[in-house]
Order: C-alpha cells, then sequence, then structure tokens
C-alpha cells in the first residue's frame, strides 16, 4: 500500500495533445503526461519558466471514462507579411501598420473533444502540496487549451492503495456523470506489458516546447468510482 493524490478530469471542450502543426491542431483522446504535470504546475502556480523538476519525477496514470464526442473548429488566421512591417508591438498594432497592403489569410483546424471524462492518480511526490493547490489553483486549470475550461472541481483526495488501477476507484465522479466506468487505464510500461504504445508527451523543455517519447501501457481495466462527488 502506498499514497496516490486522485482527482478528475472533465470539460465541455478540451484537447488531449498531438504533434501540433500550423494548418490543424489535432487532439488524442486522453490527456498525455505533460499536459498532465503542466496542469498540476499551473495549480501550484508555476509560469513556463519555472522549476518543473519536483513535478516531473512524479508517476502518474490515467483512467478513461469517457473519451468525448470528436469536434472540429475551423478557425480563419490572418497575418501580416514580415516585409511590410517591422517592430510592431502588437499583432493588432502591425496590421494597423500594413494599412492597405495585402495581408495572408488561411483556414486552419482545432480538434477538440467534447464531455471528455478522466480520472488521474499521481504519486511519488509531495501529495499533500498537490492537493492544496488543486484545490486553491494559482492559474486557471484547464483542459488542454485555454479555450476548455473545466467543468467541475477536480475532487482531489489522497487515498491508500495497492496500485494506480485501485487508487482510481476512489475517484469523485461529477454529479452528471456518476455510474460512469473507465474500461482503459495508461501507465508508464513496464518490462512485461504486451500493448504498448509511444506518446510525445514527457517535456525536455517547456520554453522551447520540447519533448521526447515515453512508452506506455494501455491496460484493460474495470473501474467503477465509489460514488459521485
Amino acid at each position: 500500500m502506498q499514497p496516490y493524490l486522485v482527482f478528475t478530469l472533465t470539460a465541455a471542450l478540451g484537447a488531449m495533445g498531438d504533434l501540433a502543426g500550423h494548418e490543424r491542431r489535432g487532439t488524442l483522446d486522453w490527456p498525455g503526461r505533460s499536459a498532465i504535470i503542466g496542469l498540476l504546475g499551473a495549480a501550484l502556480g508555476l509560469r513556463r519558466d519555472g522549476d518543473f523538476a519536483p513535478l516531473e519525477a512524479l508517476s502518474l496514470a490515467v483512467a478513461v471514462f469517457d473519451a468525448g464526442a470528436v469536434l472540429r473548429d475551423y478557425h480563419t488566421v490572418e497575418t501580416v507579411p514580415s516585409a511590410a512591417v517591422k517592430n510592431a508591438n502588437s499583432r493588432p498594432e502591425a496590421l494597423l501598420m500594413a494599412g492597405k497592403l495585402k495581408t495572408n489569410t488561411a483556414i486552419t483546424l482545432r480538434d477538440y473533444r467534447g464531455g471528455a471524462l478522466f480520472g488521474v492518480a499521481v504519486w511519488g511526490g509531495d501529495l499533500a502540496g498537490l492537493k492544496a493547490a488543486l484545490e486553491r489553483p494559482g492559474f486557471v486549470p484547464y483542459l488542454g487549451r485555454k479555450s476548455c475550461p473545466l467543468a467541475a472541481p477536480v475532487g482531489a483526495r489522497i487515498v491508500e492503495a495497492a496500485g494506480p488501477g485501485d487508487a482510481l476507484r476512489h475517484v469523485q465522479l461529477p454529479p452528471w456523470r456518476a455510474g460512469a466506468v473507465a474500461r482503459r487505464m495508461m501507465v508508464d510500461a513496464a518490462p512485461d506489458d504486451l500493448h504498448t504504445e509511444q506518446r510525445m508527451d514527457r517535456a525536455t523543455d517547456r520554453a522551447a516546447w520540447h519533448f521526447a517519447p515515453r512508452d506506455v501501457a494501455l491496460r484493460q481495466v474495470q473501474i467503477a468510482p465509489e460514488g459521485a462527488a
């Protein structure tokens, strides 16, 4: 038995990372390690150039209660040719300075998942401090993008359990999702795991947006939490 910090993430819209390009920003069906660590850092009030080393030392698992419905949004992006405007202080100022010069307009795609619901288990660090931060976050937490605020309190709690799967049985689901059951759990792969995949979600330099691959085990589970929040 060991202590675990467990909490729930749900949002009307969420975006769970993917390789990001200019024209399309995709989403996977569960939040990766860098997203969870980033959310914990935001709760602690850390800025992007802050010290994430204690958080990077954490172990974590994610249970998928509902991967959400896929939704695609279309953006029209207008940019000003760099040769047309120099030393502008902001994009609106750049557009104003450009005047009647021709701008570049492109359509970009943003993928989201609606109504996603996840349980998260974290272990190996200052769990009491993280629980307090999640209850009174320094920065507003969101599910992937700033346009995706959480739809319910995370219900952070510290439990004693034999493993992450057992710990996730203690997550507190929102009342309107009571009865949801997770059938998939993702955790760092062990040598004897048969079903694994590689996720590019281990942050090596958050300021420069550099990430490294991580082997993840996809385990079939049946996690029915004890009750609603």
